[in-house]
């Protein structure tokens, strides 16, 4: 497997190259945003690890002119900043998950291989789920004709459940990845947002796309108008 490490700080990125050579990546290292623009392109990478503070080209922008490019990649981030707005932002603009400095090496290679398990030979600009359809770069949903209005926290929900159709996530899974893997509040913040989710997606359309996995999580199906899940919906 092929790892993209993005860190100016050098000593960093070569403890990081060490440490995951000796796990059995081949790593490449880029020390700026442009350099992490030009490479993730030019060549082939099953993960890319970039942080969030660049030069040149920060890691949002690299994230934003990627995705833009149709490069779906698998995204880490790496950043400094622990605000929930900053984890969001990665999220929105196409990272696939973040992880806080200063971090285990144990948990880095642990995240990279969660990701590498979830990776598809080539993610849609555009996901959809049966006529259910969400645009990352544009930041719309839509089911048919109709628009969707989302708040920021049900579109990463929401896009997280489309990237994983068919998936049991758990309430842990999605708190660690939606919200703050650090997010010391109560697990009923997911099915707080998932019932917004419903009442947005489902309800006024007489679909169940949602369905809850009693004892699980929730998974996203492809569903049609009037349909029920087997589980228990609520």
């Amino acid at each position: 497997m092929r790892v993209l490490v993005v860190d100016d700080e050098v000593n960093l990125a070569n403890s990081i190259k060490r440490g995951l050579e000796a796990e059995g990546f081949v790593v490449d290292l880029a020390h700026d945003g442009q350099e992490a623009v030009w490479a993730a392109t030019e060549h082939s990478y099953d993960v890319v690890v970039l942080d969030l503070m660049l030069p040149r080209l920060s890691g949002y922008k690299v994230v934003e002119q990627l995705r833009e490019q149709g490069v779906w990649t698998p995204i880490l981030m790496l950043t400094a900043k622990d605000g929930e707005y900053d984890q969001a932002d990665a999220l929105d603009l196409g990272a696939d998950d973040y992880l806080t400095k200063p971090f285990s090496f144990v948990v880095l290679t642990a995240r990279i291989r969660a990701l590498l398990r979830r990776i598809v030979a080539e993610r849609p600009a555009v996901l959809s789920v049966g006529d259910l359809a969400l645009d990352p770069v544009t930041r719309t949903v839509s089911r048919g004709q109709t628009t969707i209005e989302l708040t920021p926290r049900e579109f990463v929900l929401l896009e997280y459940l489309m990237r994983n159709r068919g998936r049991v996530l758990s309430k842990s899974e999605l708190l660690d990845h939606v919200w703050d893997a650090n997010f010391e509040g109560p697990l009923n913040v997911v099915e707080v947002y998932v019932g917004y989710l419903r009442k947005k997606i489902d309800t006024p359309f007489g679909t169940q796309s949602i369905v809850t996995v009693r004892g699980f999580g929730y998974r996203l199906d492809d569903t049609t108008v009037g349909s029920r899940g087997s589980q228990n919906p609520t």
